[in-house]
């Protein structure tokens, strides 16, 4: 049996729509909160049950800390190809327990639920598009079926708190793959993917002053706080909205008492940038802080925990193929650049073309009216099986 057209593709999707959303249903009912390691284990395994029903070679990637790292190989007939990388994540960022406060319902054309957006609507997505694939290719593996070429997914279980224990394992999968096709959200309610994503990097700025009392020795204290505030807004002139750059000083603490000078202060950074190269210049300008006052010192820790994705000729020219399909399907794909960073970060750093966005069209992620819209999750799927096929 060969490939349907996409135009047919769609047609079945529409007829798989609800047992694609009982799908999402049953995985949003798993909460699977990043630091809980038994909760994402648990979603992994009914996954890697699911996934070795279609005949995937499942493999587990043990991680101490965090959940195992899920992955799923799918071989094809056609060994000539490399294959295509599905990429997504198993972690949420909602705590055990908030199911019973936002429980996942069907109302109003959507599906609402923890984690529904970002992203178990994008893992039953590949899910049933690779059901779909193997139908299609006429069986089940063992046996070599006419899939359109070999296709590996990887499901990380700390994407919502940095992918730390994960990133060498896509990089090592991505450097073997013809593309990289991110499952996360798509942007917008008009679907559109994303084909570029600003760098994210996190600071700690420490400054040390000297503590006195402040109403008996108050001048011979040196205020790690008044010195914090003065470096705050010297960080603040670093802002270029014009070249992507924002630093945003979100959490702040300092001092002990308040009849005593603080000797400690410190302030987390988080820096996004829309280019490498501006992430190097970022780096460099907040190790070079000096100190207002020469009677404080100042220290800057941390770094770029994630490389912008930057649209490049492998990345525009996935999209471009995304687009085409989407026109055979009738509707015109747009694309995005989005302030966030996913894992397609590091991909498309490697210079693997990378697509994200792949997944459901919603919105409220990470919050309490997060939800997807039903009527997208065919043509969705129908991206999804074409860009496999064409990748």
């Amino acid at each position: 049996m060969s490939i349907p057209k996409p135009a047919e593709q769609l047609r079945y999707f529409r007829k798989q729509q609800s047992q694609i959303v009982e799908t999402i249903r049953q995985l949003v009912e798993i909460e699977s909160p990043s630091d809980v390691k038994q909760a994402v284990d648990r979603l992994g395994a009914v996954l890697a049950s699911r996934f070795a029903e279609l005949g995937g070679r499942v493999r587990f990637h043990a991680a101490e800390k965090f959940g195992n790292h899920l992955q799923v190989d799918f071989k094809s007939a056609h060994r000539r190809h490399e294959p295509a990388l599905l990429l997504g994540h198993l972690d949420t960022v909602y705590s055990v327990g908030t199911i019973s406060k936002m429980p996942c319902r069907v109302a109003k054309g959507r599906v609402w639920g923890p984690g529904v957006l970002d992203m178990k609507s994008g893992i039953a997505l590949a899910l049933h598009v690779m059901g779909a694939l193997l139908e299609w290719g006429g069986g089940r593996l063992p046996r070599p079926v006419t899939l359109p070429r070999p296709v590996t997914l990887l499901f990380v279980s700390d994407e919502e708190i940095g992918s730390a224990s994960s990133r060498s394992i896509t990089e090592r999968l991505a450097r073997q793959a013809s593309a990289v096709l991110v499952l996360e959200p798509a942007y917008g309610l008009n679907g559109a993917v994303k084909t570029a994503r600003k760098g994210v990097g996190g600071y700690t700025l420490q400054v040390t002053g000297k503590s006195a009392h402040s109403g008996l020795d108050f001048e011979k204290g040196q205020s790690a706080v008044l010195e914090l505030a003065q470096q705050i807004c010297e960080i603040s002139k670093l802002i270029d909205l014009k070249r992507g750059i924002t630093l945003n000083v979100g959490k702040v603490s300092g001092g002990t008492r308040v009849n005593v000078v603080p000797a400690e202060a410190s302030a987390g950074i988080d820096l996004r940038v829309a280019t490498m190269r501006d992430a190097v210049r970022m780096d460099r300008k907040l190790r070079a802080l000096k100190p207002f006052n020469r009677n404080c010192r100042i220290a800057v820790t941390g770094g770029i925990n994630r490389p912008p994705m930057e649209r490049t000729t492998g990345v525009a020219a996935l999209y471009q193929k995304s687009a085409a399909i989407a026109g055979e399907l009738g509707w015109d794909l747009r694309e995005a650049a989005v302030g966030g960073g996913s894992d397609g970060n590091f991909t498309a750093a490697l210079g693997v073309p990378t697509l994200d966005g792949l997944g459901g069209v919603g919105e409220g992620a990470h919050a309490e009216n997060e939800s997807i819209l039903i009527s997208e999750l065919p043509r969705r799927a129908a991206l999804l099986a074409g860009l496999i096929e064409r990748a």
